[in-house]
């Protein structure tokens, strides 16, 4: 029986599949390991500046995500960078809706009190831009080494970032 939940969970993740009980299972098994001191997130160099300089601008912060609150939360409170969980104003994972579904951009909207067109969404997934862009979230996709390749066509649609610091956004004060 174990070998079968075994390989069952590496299938799933062998398709990079996105359900809740494995974010879930996965988070668990983060948890673990961060708060043992064997494992710290590291995030790109340019994320932690932008991110502060949003905040300090008085922006808010929110992160969508696949992976389980419990799992974003573990990655931004150990970090190489320190606890950083601060410089986030909530999370958000697949209870709210799976990222490919645009509802899901509106129901974050109204969980924080805001316009969609008031969002920046930042993807590295075209389908996720497509579904925030359906909501009227406003998006650019992030291209960084790893991520899966664009098409021509995605390259000339989407608005593109290699770097967070290339976003020049308005202060919320």
């Amino acid at each position: 029986m174990i070998q079968a939940v075994v390989d069952n969970v590496c299938w799933q993740m062998s398709l990079d599949r996105k359900t809740t009980a494995l974010k879930q299972l996965q988070g668990h098994m983060w948890r673990a390991a961060f708060t043992a001191g064997r494992m710290k997130a590291e995030f790109f160099a340019d994320v932690v500046p932008a991110v502060r300089k949003w905040r300090e601008a008085g922006m808010k912060v929110y992160i969508y995500s696949s992976g389980s609150v419990e799992a974003q939360k573990l990655l931004f409170g150990h970090s190489t960078e320190g606890d950083i969980l601060e410089l986030v104003d909530g999370h958000f994972d697949t209870k709210i809706g799976h990222k490919v579904e645009s509802e899901s951009y509106r129901k974050i909207a109204d969980s924080i009190g805001c316009s969609t067109n008031n969002i920046l969404f930042l993807t590295d997934v075209t389908r996720e831009a497509s579904a925030a862009e359906e909501a009227d979230v406003h998006v650019a996709v992030v291209v960084r080494p790893g991520n899966a390749g664009l098409t021509d066509d995605e390259k000339t649609y989407y608005s593109l970032i290699t770097s967070f610091s290339e976003l020049y956004l308005p202060s919320s004060t």
